[in-house]
């Protein structure tokens, strides 16, 4: 049991990982469809985020 709790702690990291990724790219979307006519300033936000 004791070697599987790393595993469980990597699974639930991973799960947060995608999560955020998924989280920042809906805000990305909605950012760059509000600001259609600046897409090069929000992929840079977006970019330095990453």
């Amino acid at each position: 049991m004791p070697q599987m709790a790393p595993l469980n702690w990597l699974i639930l990291l991973l799960y947060f990982c995608m999560i955020l990724v998924m989280y920042n790219t809906v805000i990305y979307t909605i950012f760059n469809y509000k600001n259609k006519d600046s897409k090069k300033i929000s992929f840079n936000k977006f970019s330095w985020k990453w």
